[in-house]
């Protein structure tokens, strides 16, 4: 072996070397390590924990600022982007603390590509990809655990690192501190970003051409791809986006259904009374949950009538949601500024931040509203059956 480090596993594969780095991303003693490995080994090709649109973020930091914020809402990638964002916080929030750019890294990799001309392989799952599987895996009940854990956190004051964490962090991968906090609570999270993951990163490695290749991997991600990485793996099961289960879409349609019928029973039995009573209890406490989870997240007043006035008809369709309505009418009435692209970073790690900032706020109107229009479709339908069978 080249080189001798505890984060440096020598896998031959097939006749070829491959030299996998398990680096922390957040560590000056990682990047260090690579430049260092890359040096000693004189690789053929170099693999790196990156999707493409990672790899393009590295070359050009300022791209993802050009990013359309209506055209998010419109495609309902907000809850994608937000994510996204709430985990680029937490791992600048490391990199603050032990004086380190988080990727470094995977950007010292990357200059290495380009000074000696070499392939590189782009070994991740795209993170949109990624996240949606994630996304999709917890369910409606779920993401509501994971939005109101994450604003639990961030109206607590953060606790400054000390430095005996700080060097448990440097020897390990910062996603695998976001999982030692969600794991427990949302274990299919884990699964997504990790297992999932290791599958694809040791098939991508598998599939890096040349003799002697080296991979940046984080930490976390190392025991799996050494166990996956032997097994040549279908990738294609990896990629799709899993599509909402019967039982999920046809719960979807029912309780609008269900709705209408309460609506009707109360036409028949109370009259046109009973049904006037019931449609405007629907239209009020609908349009008014929907109002309130605009108000509550300091969104335009132009966006709270508009969810007002969307929500007693989303509510009813399974394929609208309130929030689109509300994120897209927030977007374009406070179109982003300059600097909240050039600030979303720090403003994201509270909650303060996120709302100044109006692409962090646009993007909580969209979660927090749908949340509170749930509510309020629970209450309504209580109150219409309530209307329905003779009650007040």
């Amino acid at each position: 072996m080249l080189i001798k480090d505890d984060n440096v596993d020598l896998i031959a594969l097939e006749g070829r070397e491959i030299y996998l780095l398990g680096t922390a991303h957040v560590s000056p003693k990682s990047v260090e390590l690579v430049e260092r490995t890359i040096e000693a080994v004189n690789p053929d090709a170099i693999a790196v924990e990156l999707c493409e649109g990672r790899y393009q973020s590295i070359l050009d930091p300022d791209r993802w600022k050009r990013t359309n914020l209506v055209t998010v809402v419109r495609e309902g990638r907000a809850y994608v982007l937000l994510t996204q964002l709430l985990l680029a916080s937490y791992q600048r929030r490391l990199g603050l603390e032990m004086d380190c750019k988080p990727g470094a890294e995977m950007l010292a990799a990357v200059k290495a590509v380009k000074a000696r001309n070499i392939p590189c392989a782009l070994a991740d799952r795209e993170i949109g990809v990624t996240l949606k599987r994630a996304i999709s895996s917890l369910g409606v009940w779920g993401f509501c655990k994971l939005l109101f854990s994450g604003v639990m956190g961030m109206l607590q004051k953060p606790e400054k690192i000390g430095e005996e964490e700080i060097e448990r962090l440097k020897s390990s991968d910062a996603l695998e501190e976001i999982l030692r906090e969600f794991g427990s609570l949302l274990p299919n999270v884990q699964k997504a970003l990790i297992t999932e993951r290791d599958i694809f990163l040791a098939q991508k490695i598998r599939e890096a051409k040349g003799q002697r290749i080296v991979a940046v991997v984080g930490a976390a991600h190392v025991p799996g791809i050494k166990s996956y990485i032997t097994a040549d793996s279908d990738l294609s099961a990896l990629l799709t986006i899993p599509p909402k289960s019967f039982a999920i879409r046809a719960l979807g349609w029912a309780f609008p259904v269900l709705i209408v019928v309460g609506m009707v029973y109360a036409l028949f039995t109370s009259g046109s009374e009973g049904f006037t009573k019931a449609l405007t209890t629907w239209f009020w406490m609908t349009g008014v949950a929907g109002a309130l989870g605009a108000a509550v997240v300091r969104a335009h007043p132009l966006t709270i009538i508009a969810s007002f006035i969307a929500a007693p008809i989303a509510a009813l369709h399974p394929l609208l949601a309130t929030g689109w309505v509300a994120g897209l009418v927030e977007a374009m009435v406070r179109k982003p500024r300059v600097q909240d692209l050039e600030t979303i970073a720090e403003d994201m790690s509270s909650l303060k931040g996120m709302l100044s900032n109006r692409v962090s706020r646009t993007l909580l109107v969209v979660a927090v509203t749908n949340l509170f229009v749930m509510g309020g479709m629970a209450l309504a339908a209580r109150a219409v059956f309530s209307i329905a069978s003779g009650g007040t």
